[in-house]
């Protein structure tokens, strides 16, 4: 039996390969292409590295520390017509995992919105009061 299906294809063995005249060859990447592996694991990569990344928790104040920064933020109020320059190091929350960062920034204080608790600057930046750890 085996013998007859090696001689199945006698007929044809030797012919040209046939060419389509209707429809364009396919190029070697794209026949490539098809071969290539696939992502099984779509997003496993992107999910290990939001992982490695590592986030801060937020820093408690203690009485003295509040004192100081109220002090502070006191006398930028006093100046806020003149748009006091201000460096500011706050706690910024991560929008995807519990924790987040300190940054500090350098800006010109816009106004002081005591009912919001916030903090305006010139370019736009809005700082929670809470969120701020240190003003030089």
């Amino acid at each position: 039996m085996k013998s007859k299906d090696i001689h199945n294809y006698d007929d044809i063995i030797d012919r040209p390969h046939h060419v389509s005249s209707h429809h364009p060859q396919m190029s070697l990447d794209d026949r490539a292409a098809q071969f290539a592996p696939f992502a099984a694991l779509t997003g496993h990569k992107e999910a290990v590295n939001e992982k490695e990344r590592l986030t801060e928790k937020k820093r408690i104040l203690d009485e003295h520390q509040k004192e100081i920064l109220n002090l502070k933020l006191l006398e930028k109020c006093m100046h806020i017509k003149e748009h006091p320059q201000m460096k500011v190091t706050y706690f910024q929350a991560d929008e995807k995992k519990s924790g987040g960062k300190y940054v500090t920034i350098n800006e010109a204080l816009k106004k002081i919105d005591e009912y919001e608790n916030l903090l305006i600057f010139m370019n736009g930046l809005k700082i929670n009061i809470d969120d701020i750890y240190e003003i030089e």
